[in-house]
């Protein structure tokens, strides 16, 4: 594959013509001027060295030079191959609820919004793992798949919201089923799979249990983060706090048995998050002594640059603009290399 990484200096190439019609001007008002003095052809015999061939040859050599030199400014590159890397790591999905009941506001500025907050800087902080992102209410949705580029994971991070999905609710179960099937071929035989759930725990919608013992038999390890405090809070959207159909305040507490239960089944942990931390920090470095796997991951190599070779090709265009001389060289007068006409008439 070609392209130029700095394609704007092609624009530069736009001057050619203007210094063609300057050139074109210049020689003109030269002729006009030698006229003055009287014709062309005694002039030619009186100014014998004179040599507008060379002239034009220079300049022809110095735009040509100025064009190398341009396109290496805009600096042509080769390359786009696919490269297979291999490294340790394990893969790791995060599974984010976010219901409604997120949006209390027992963490500042909300539950939602520190766990983002969260999930980015841990992205900072991994080297060669891979993550993957499935975010969930009512219904699960991958809102990345398994990837190892974390610039990445940090913009899709970003964009959670609970818009996302068209269903309100809290299906853990569901959740963590398509976080099972998320992940990639490479580590079916291994156990380098790790799911994180980050949830408050208030699940009202299927057996979230059934499907931590079936992680367990796949050998996947679930780590479940609880955020929120037993107490509660209201959730607030829009401005307007959320009422039940009895017209009661809706107030979303923290549930830590169940989600305490599903990490001891697959032999993870649980840890309920506190306003200094979410609690990413201390499971990271849990999962970091576990057993690593061998992760191959498709990367494109870097383009080649090729604008050395132009600037090369411009230094000896411009060396030999500037050993021509205007005038013709004695030396080699005999070889007659611009083809110039010789005077067959006897001097005087």
């Amino acid at each position: 594959m070609f392209r130029f990484a700095n394609p704007q200096y092609l624009w530069l190439l736009l001057a050619l013509p203007a210094l063609l019609v300057l050139f074109g001007l210049a020689a003109r008002s030269r002729r006009k001027r030698l006229e003055r003095f009287g014709r062309p052809e005694v002039l030619g015999e009186l100014m014998p060295e004179v040599s507008t061939g060379r002239v034009a040859l220079r300049f022809l050599l110095f735009c040509l030079a100025l064009t190398c030199v341009i396109l290496a400014a805009a600096r042509p590159q080769f390359g786009s191959k696919l490269r297979e890397e291999k490294a340790q790591g394990i893969e790791m999905m995060l599974t984010v609820d976010i219901s409604n009941s997120m949006l209390a506001e027992d963490f500042q500025p909300n539950r939602l919004e520190r766990t983002k907050y969260a999930i980015g800087k841990l992205f900072e902080g991994l080297q060669q793992d891979r993550v993957g992102l499935v975010v969930f209410a009512g219904e699960p949705k991958v809102q990345l798949p398994i990837t190892s580029d974390y610039r990445m994971a940090r913009a899709f991070t970003r964009k959670i919201d609970p818009s996302l999905v068209a269903e309100q609710g809290t299906a853990i179960g569901k959740a963590l089923e398509q976080a099972l099937l998320a992940f990639s071929s490479d580590t079916e035989q291994s156990h380098g799979r790790v799911i994180i759930l980050i949830t408050d725990g208030e699940n009202h919608e299927d057996d979230a249990i059934a499907v931590a013992k079936r992680a367990a038999e796949m050998g996947v390890r679930i780590f479940t983060i609880g955020i929120g405090t037993p107490e509660g809070a209201p959730i607030q959207i829009g401005g307007e706090f959320i009422k039940d159909e009895k017209g009661e305040m809706v107030v979303s507490k923290l549930n830590e048995e169940m989600l305490a239960q599903i990490a001891d089944i697959t032999g993870g942990a649980y840890v309920r998050a506190t306003k200094q931390s979410i609690g990413l920090d201390e499971i990271v470095r849990t999962i970091n002594d576990m057993e690593q796997t061998e992760l191959s991951t498709i990367r494109f190599e870097e383009f080649n640059e090729q604008y050395q070779y132009l600037l090369i090709a411009a230094l000896v265009l411009l060396l030999a603009e500037f050993l021509i001389l205007d005038r013709r060289n004695p030396v080699l007068a005999h070889l007659n290399i611009f083809r110039e006409k010789q005077n067959s008439g006897n001097p005087l």
